[in-house]
């Protein structure tokens, strides 16, 4: 079976690339094309095992010369034939699926990109999580339990998950949809799995559930980088890695560069080699910092560092918490609060942040502390909008969800959950363009010299 499952795999790489090869590269115009409906869909649960074929359904006419439906190993469905167009809107893929498995799958992603519309846009990525049910004879026999489990669910997600209204999903009428398979499962560990399947729905990344200390995530899009750090050792002088997580460059004419690809608390000492690569520019006329491959991690060490570009006590972003018995179901709006250094020596010149998609949760909290306590210029693409403070809620038969608690906000009271930070200098950067030079840095450089 490893054999066929792998075999799969290569088949569906193998047509991705040959339709990369037919449709060619020719001017983008237009809307990119995206997906209105899959079966089996993102979210799925207790789908029949005897399911022949993945349908999926755009929202405009698509080029049939090529597609890219992406994934592999034990998650990936067999391919048992032949991918075909049934429409211009509509594609189909033979497929075998087991009973009770997970099943994930994305319709494009940020590398194969072959589903394309008839003006050649690339459809917009279409992560998909699915769970099938038991198969016919098992399900007579199907177990019971788990219903104070699935209340608390549904306790938790219509009055504890701070962005419950993120995705106009009706979660009581999604659980209650899903509480016969949900209360039949047969353990713990596979209520975790049909819960996490679920929880999909919400496509929030800050959303996970837990089950014997084993993280089920439940929402994966890998958002597309503007940046390629693989280029930045040729691309900025005097390179030098402090650590894993930090580099530094100084350009001809003095301004320096920092890179910083994370605020992971468990990588601590790895971020605070950039305390030491500021100290060897303090005399720079500029500064960039670069977070563009920073998905975030712990907000103080973020606050540490941009702590050395504050001139004063300064409010950078406000949350409100959930609170069940407020009318408005939060809080009201809690300060967020950034110091200057009171252990290293401000740099007081101009300061440029690059930043991009991949930057989400304390990543975005950094961009707000440098934007409007320190007063620096953002450079390149939107943030991803993602954050949300996530906390426990125990549904008593060993399964934790974690669900965000806050909504992050600007200082002016904007929620920017789903939509991200925009640049003060918006770059769009392409794939083909990233291949040979790096707009984004570019542009960084021209604000950092004016």
């Amino acid at each position: 079976m490893a054999a066929a499952r792998w075999a799969g795999w290569r088949w569906v790489r193998l047509v991705s690339m040959l339709g990369f090869l037919v449709v060619g590269a020719t001017a983008a115009v237009g809307a990119p094309p995206r997906v209105v409906s899959a079966s089996p869909d993102n979210g799925d649960i207790d789908v029949d095992p005897s399911t022949g074929q993945l349908v999926i359904v755009f929202d405009q006419p698509m080029n049939r010369s090529g597609f890219s439906v992406v994934g592999g190993g034990e998650s990936f469905p067999e391919i048992t034939g032949q991918g075909r167009w049934r429409n211009a809107r509509t594609f189909v893929l033979p497929i075998r699926l087991k009973p009770d498995h997970g099943y994930v799958l994305s319709i494009n992603n940020q590398q194969f990109t072959n589903f394309r519309s008839v003006r050649d846009e690339a459809a917009v990525p279409y992560p998909i999580r699915f769970r099938t049910g038991s198969a016919a004879a098992e399900r007579a026999e199907a177990g019971g339990g788990h219903a104070e489990a699935v209340d608390l669910l549904l306790e938790a997600l219509t009055k504890h998950y701070s962005h419950r209204d993120k995705t106009a999903t009706d979660w009581a009428a999604e659980i209650e949809g899903a509480r016969a398979t949900l209360e039949a499962s047969a353990s713990p560990r596979q209520f975790a799995q049909r819960v996490a399947t679920l929880l999909s729905k919400a496509q929030d990344k800050h959303i996970w559930v837990d089950i014997d200390g084993q993280r089920l995530p439940t929402f994966s899009a890998p958002a597309v980088p503007n940046v390629d750090p693989r280029t930045l050792p040729v691309r900025v002088p005097n390179w030098k890695q402090h650590s894993r997580a930090v580099s530094s460059g100084r350009f001809e004419d003095g301004v320096g560069y920092v890179w910083i690809e994370t605020w992971d608390r468990a990588r601590e000492g790895e971020v605070m080699t950039a305390h030491e690569a500021i100290d060897s520019m303090l005399d720079a006329p500029a500064i960039i910092i670069d977070v563009r491959g920073n998905g975030g991690g712990d907000e103080l060490l973020a606050q540490s560092v941009a702590s050395r570009f504050v001139p004063q006590r300064t409010i950078y972003a406000r949350h409100d918490w959930v609170d069940a018995g407020s009318p408005t179901g939060f809080t009201e709006p809690v300060d967020r609060v950034i110091a200057p250094s009171e252990t290293h020596e401000r740099y007081g010149g101009r300061v440029i942040v690059l930043t991009g998609a991949v930057v989400m949760s304390s990543g975005e909290a950094f961009v707000l502390m440098m934007r409007d306590a320190a007063g620096a210029t953002t450079v390149g693409g939107h943030t991803q909008g993602s954050s949300g403070n996530p906390g426990p809620n125990d549904l008593g038969n060993g399964v934790v969800v974690y669900l965000p608690r806050w909504r992050a906000m600007t200082v002016e009271g904007q929620r920017f959950e789903g939509a991200g930070l925009a640049p003060d200098v918006p770059v769009e950067v392409t794939a083909v363009e990233l291949a040979g030079r790096d707009p984004v840095l570019e542009a960084g450089l021209r604000e950092a010299r004016e």
